[in-house]
């Protein structure tokens, strides 16, 4: 590893190394005694971009995510593995999606390969799991995604409660098609029209939200602290929100998206997350210019984006009534709230989107932002999910632990790269819970992340080894200020991100670099269960190609 990312304290590391066994909460900043052990609430959107919340230099109306934000701490560096199901392998368990086993989507199985199972690993234990094991009441309201068809669900995986949906995509009670009629309620399934999982015309962010306050309070009746997964289904395609939310947002999008991702690169400048000398990423191959397009078709990706907006902004209002329901039950000020996205915003669509059915938003539209407003979703990145530039790892990653983070702190950036497997490892210590060598007769896998309860000081993070992805081919590694980024069936390239954080100057005078990093790409990958890639692996998941900017290869199924 680079000179400069070895600067290791290990007082601070909580990676593969150090197990957690017996540590005591973090000290409160204020008092410097040990507080009760925090109640834990990770919130995940699906398919979010990096720069759609307000706090991240976003139009769209977001103010209670905000207002954690301002509470707390933003990461400006923080990254997903690319995809659904990896990432969310990923944060469950602490280690890269290949070696929980879900390299790709949970429909993806490839018999003989060491990483692509579609499910959970038992080699893998979840957060669940850990925590339920420190005396936690667990419960997951929202997607799963990692391995129900294969037998592998959260009851099953240490959550005591949970309400998930077949898979993703579920907004409305009266959706018709695949995998959206019906829910699972501690396992039983239960047909989302029920009056059983939500009163009158729900929708969905709001009716996870009630289901997870309702886990909480269980948990309270208990005396017993929680951990609450709450994966919402927003703004995952179909997009769907309510009319009225959707009608609050006419007009915000007349723009278009290369005015919007100016004013979007503007306002991340203004807000720190960027240096002013920072580039603006180019439009893709494929996409047009705004200015080129006439009137009709500007209406109809105004209607789009309209409707992706209503999502994030819903699900938003959905988060804001979590937190008034935390305050008004007493607990807000010690529950350790996490909010970050899957990926980057997806292209699937390509660029024209996908705007079917005569009331786009409603439970029978058929509604995708596609690449172009990708694009802005991802301000100031180059590409989107799927891919291993920026746009499509780099998430924003809010904390918030009034009792917990030193308020001198509250609305500051953690300038630190971190990722996905750091999340086992921070949520093990700050529960003072023992991650496992055994689990059920099962040799578990060390953590490959660090924990980040240091930042919560104030402290410096450092990291002992590279970060490492790979989806679909797609390849990279982050070593200190240093990226390489390979495309499937392309070339190594390599980035400053010190210099350049928006990957636009190849640094082509560092060769030996370059073939130093695509060296440890290559040992982990031997270590980490990571097959080589073959497009046939996803063939069934794939539709007419179209053009993402890129080769026929990078188009996907919509």
């Amino acid at each position: 590893m680079a000179t400069a990312s070895r600067t290791v304290r290990a007082v601070l590391l909580g990676g593969a190394a150090v197990l957690l066994s017996g540590q005591a909460p973090p000290a409160s900043p204020s008092s410097g005694t040990a507080v009760a052990r925090p109640n834990i609430v990770v919130i995940l959107a699906d398919d979010m971009g990096f720069s759609d919340i307000g706090s991240y230099g976003g139009e769209i109306p977001t103010p209670n995510i905000d207002a954690l934000a301002a509470r707390g701490l933003r990461f400006s560096q923080f990254y997903n593995a690319a995809r659904c199901s990896p990432s969310r392998a990923s944060l469950l368990t602490g280690l890269y999606p290949h070696q929980a086993g879900l390299g790709h989507l949970e429909e993806v199985v490839v018999p003989g390969s060491r990483g692509l199972h579609g499910r959970l690993e038992t080699r893998a234990v979840t957060i669940a799991e850990v925590l339920h094991g420190a005396g936690y009441r667990t419960a997951i309201s929202g997607k799963w995604h990692v391995g129900n068809t294969h037998g592998v669900s959260p009851w099953t995986r240490g959550f005591d409660r949970s309400i998930t949906p077949p898979l993703g995509g579920l907004y409305f009670p009266d959706q018709t098609t695949k995998n959206r009629t019906t829910l699972y309620i501690d396992g039983r399934a239960v047909p989302t029209s029920s009056p059983e999982v939500g009163r009158g015309y729900w929708y969905a962010s709001d009716m996870f939200v009630h289901w997870g306050l309702r886990f909480a309070r269980e948990a309270e009746a208990q005396s017993k602290p929680f951990f609450l997964y709450l994966p919402f289904t927003a703004p995952h395609f179909p997009l769907m929100a309510p009319r009225a939310d959707i009608a609050r947002l006419r007009g915000r999008y007349a723009a278009g998206w290369d005015r919007m991702r100016r004013e979007r690169f503007a306002r991340q400048k203004a807000l720190g997350l960027f240096p002013q000398n920072a580039r603006l990423t180019p439009r893709l191959p494929g996409s047009s210019p705004w200015s080129t397009l006439n009137a009709a078709d500007r209406a109809r990706f105004e209607r789009i984006m309209e409707v992706y907006a209503a999502d994030v902004s819903r699900m938003d209002k959905a988060v804001g009534d979590l937190v008034a329901g935390l305050k008004r039950d007493g607990v807000f000020e010690n529950t350790v709230i996490l909010f970050l996205s899957d990926n980057g915003g997806n292209a699937e669509g390509g660029p024209w989107g996908v705007a079917e059915g005569q009331d786009l938003g409603g439970s029978h539209s058929r509604v995708f932002a596609g690449m172009n407003w990708a694009m802005l979703q991802n301000t100031p990145f180059s590409h989107f999910k799927h891919f291993t530039r920026e746009g499509g790892i780099a998430t924003p990653l809010i904390v918030s632990w009034p009792r917990g983070i030193d308020p001198r702190l509250n609305g500051s950036l953690v300038r630190a790269p971190g990722h996905l497997i750091d999340i086992m490892p921070t949520l093990a210590q700050i529960a003072g819970a023992t991650y496992p060598t055994t689990f059920q007769g099962h040799t578990i896998l060390p953590m490959a992340g660090r924990t980040m309860v240091p930042a919560f000081r104030g402290r410096m993070l450092t990291r002992a080894t590279p970060l490492f992805w790979e989806h679909e081919g797609n390849r990279a590694v982050r070593d200190g200020r240093w990226k390489a980024v390979m495309r499937f069936g392309g070339e190594w390239q390599l980035y400053d991100l010190s210099r350049d954080p928006t990957e636009t100057r190849v640094a082509v005078r560092h060769g030996t670099m370059l073939r130093h990093m695509a060296g440890e790409w290559e040992g982990w990958a031997a270590a980490s269960d990571v097959d080589p890639w073959q497009e046939r692996y996803d063939a069934g998941l794939k539709g007419p190609r179209q053009n993402w900017g890129g080769s026929a290869a990078e188009a996907e199924h919509p």
